[in-house]
């Protein structure tokens, strides 16, 4: 058992980290518009300053939903729009992708332009995003709980 004195310097060590979902279409459970928590459980993105992204990708009615954090992303993917802030955006073009590339095999798609419509959608503020505020303010009520506790130990009132 801990003592309690100890709880406000153990309390940093708490993780603050953002949660996301981690999936593609292609999985069950992992649609346009809903993902099933009991098959994809979220994940802990790396970065401080990372989001969450569902990046919808679509050719007529063919769409593929890819669901990650950013930072998880940015190795990957070339056409990531230089705004990331909440909200949905389309995709970066890519002028210079393939460029010196003289290749007359269609199926490797090395310009990438599979895909008739691409959005990113980035989220960090949103209630399914789990941004990570809510431990730094329990901090304080932890700390509050631990005086108060302290002091009806020692009898003071």
């Amino acid at each position: 058992m801990t003592p309690l004195f100890l709880l406000p310097f153990l309390l940093p060590l708490a993780s603050c980290e953002l949660w996301c979902y981690s999936c593609v279409s292609s999985e069950p459970g992992c649609g346009e518009f809903y993902v099933n928590w009991r098959i994809h459980s979220a994940i802990t993105c790396p970065r401080d300053d990372d989001k969450c992204v569902k990046v919808i990708e679509r050719k007529g009615v063919d769409n593929f939903i890819t669901r990650d954090c950013l930072s998880n992303l940015l190795s990957q993917r070339k056409d990531i729009p230089a705004d990331t802030y909440d909200g949905c955006r389309a995709a970066a073009e890519q002028p210079k992708l393939a460029v010196y590339v003289e290749n007359h095999i269609a199926q490797l798609e090395l310009k990438n332009q599979h895909w008739d419509q691409v959005t990113y959608c980035f989220c960090e503020f949103d209630q399914w995003c789990n941004a990570g505020v809510g431990i730094a303010a329990s901090k304080w009520v932890l700390g509050m709980v631990a005086v108060v506790w302290v002091f009806r130990k020692l009898g003071v009132h």
